[in-house]
């Protein structure tokens, strides 16, 4: 079993891009980037995503994790490799393309809800576990199954959390997570994601501070 660490990050954070478009690609990527972000994700149900994929991994600096969402298959798994991508985000649990993805370095955090499925995702050898929809798990849900985890796997909160309530989570223990329609809607300019870039990071810090 292989399993990929999750590289030092000041802010385990990572931005969901759902719906971006090529032609957008840069300008988003980089307000993000600017702000503070490390970690891009664009959902293969985005518009020709592996394209935008490729367009930010050039732009982003080398210690960016780029990488895709919603992958359900070896073959986008491989797909994702051509297009220089470093992070595999999916829906649900499936070993062989948790184990595909890690075998390419790539760090891997499939999404859970269940502690069946959460150690299923470990013995697959994921990064870490993407809990989803952490808004109806809550902190207290999301910690009860991760007594039973190895301790080494990345623990992240998605699906409801943004940074109006990051503190919740942070004083439960959970500092990594994903963001986002609070971050990032389809239509919105760049500037208005570096608005919200901004105001997240920030959020996150003030939490992140408090939680010491």
């Amino acid at each position: 079993m292989t399993r990929v660490p999750f590289p030092k990050m000041q802010r385990p954070l990572v931005a969901i891009l759902r719906g971006l478009k090529p032609e957008e690609t840069e300008g988003v990527v980089g307000a993000l980037i600017e702000t503070g972000f490390t970690a891009i994700e664009i959902p293969l149900n985005s518009p020709d995503p592996f394209r935008s994929i490729e367009i930010a991994v050039r732009l982003a600096p080398a210690d960016c994790l780029i990488g895709a969402g919603t992958v359900l298959t070896v073959e986008q798994v491989n797909s994702l490799e051509a297009a220089g991508g470093r992070l595999m985000v999916s829906p649900n649990v499936e070993p062989a393309v948790i184990e595909a993805a890690a075998a390419k370095g790539m760090v891997t955090l499939p999404g859970v809800f269940t502690a069946t499925e959460a150690l299923a995702a470990a013995r697959a050898g994921a990064t870490g576990l993407k809990f989803f929809p952490a808004s109806v798990l809550g902190p207290s849900g999301i910690n009860a199954i991760r007594a039973v985890l190895p301790p080494e796997l990345i623990i992240a909160a998605v699906g409801g959390v943004s940074d109006a309530n990051f503190g919740e989570y942070v004083r439960g223990g959970i500092s990594a997570f994903g963001l986002g329609s609070s971050l990032y809607k389809p239509g919105m300019t760049a500037a208005e994601v570096r608005e919200r870039g901004v105001k997240t990071i920030e959020a996150y810090d003030l939490a992140i501070g408090a939680g010491k």
